[in-house]
């Protein structure tokens, strides 16, 4: 399951992707309103965890914002905010729970798993697939074409990172961050790396890329077909 979560404060935020990720969940970060409400408009979540006061936009304008372009993803807004009426604003605005700020890692977990269980036909992902390229979850077996591609499992992992944000831009602090849970660029080629033996293991024996560099900005897995 792929959680977009959308928090500011720099600790609370490493402590919560840290959980989720060890829970089971892929996770992304926004640390602003702004680039939480942009994510979440192109990318494909399957739930939302949204702080309320947040910079460049608060957390009940992105529900707004995201409920009026028709985008359903459940929501679960966290606040220090916690009276009642403040518990009704974040429903009204499209939220679909509501968790008051300090709260037990346990009681977040359970309400994630209370909202996922209430989204109708959400099938649980196994396999990501694009165009020839296909990667079993399962089994942690990946194919092109047919043909099965040996990799590390830190290569396994920077793939599904890939794959499961085909087509969108992926810069390097969402890898620094996604894939080796580091909070700063060590000005290293520890990416650059990882990406020229990924592209070379499951470029070989095909005639076109998946795996493209968008210069100045990341990376992005898609076909150029």
């Amino acid at each position: 399951m792929h959680v977009l979560l959308i928090e500011d404060d720099t600790e609370a935020a490493r402590f919560l992707v840290k959980g989720l990720r060890e829970s089971g969940y892929a996770v992304d970060h926004a640390a602003d309103g702004r680039d939480g409400l942009l994510r979440a408009t192109e990318g494909h979540f399957d739930l939302i965890v949204t702080d309320r006061m947040l910079p460049q936009l608060d957390g009940l304008t992105v529900i707004e914002q995201l409920r009026a372009k028709g985008i359903g993803t459940p929501v679960l807004v966290l606040s220090a905010l916690g009276s009642v009426d403040d518990r009704i604003k974040g429903l009204k605005a499209g939220g679909d729970d509501y968790l008051t700020k300090p709260f037990a890692f346990a009681e977040l977990l359970a309400r994630i798993e209370a909202l996922l269980r209430r989204r109708p036909n959400t099938p649980h992902t196994t396999r990501l697939k694009v165009e020839d390229l296909e990667f079993d979850l399962l089994a942690r077996r990946v194919t092109r074409a047919g043909r099965e591609v040996e990799l590390t499992a830190r290569e396994l992992k920077l793939l599904e990172f890939l794959m499961r944000r085909a087509g969108q831009v992926v810069t390097r602090t969402m890898l620094l961050e996604g894939v080796w849970d580091l909070h700063f660029d060590p000005q290293s080629n520890l990416i650059d790396v990882h990406i020229s033996r990924l592209r070379q293991a499951i470029d070989r024996g095909t005639d076109h890329p998946l795996i493209h560099t968008v210069r100045g900005s990341g990376y992005v897995l898609r076909s150029d077909l």
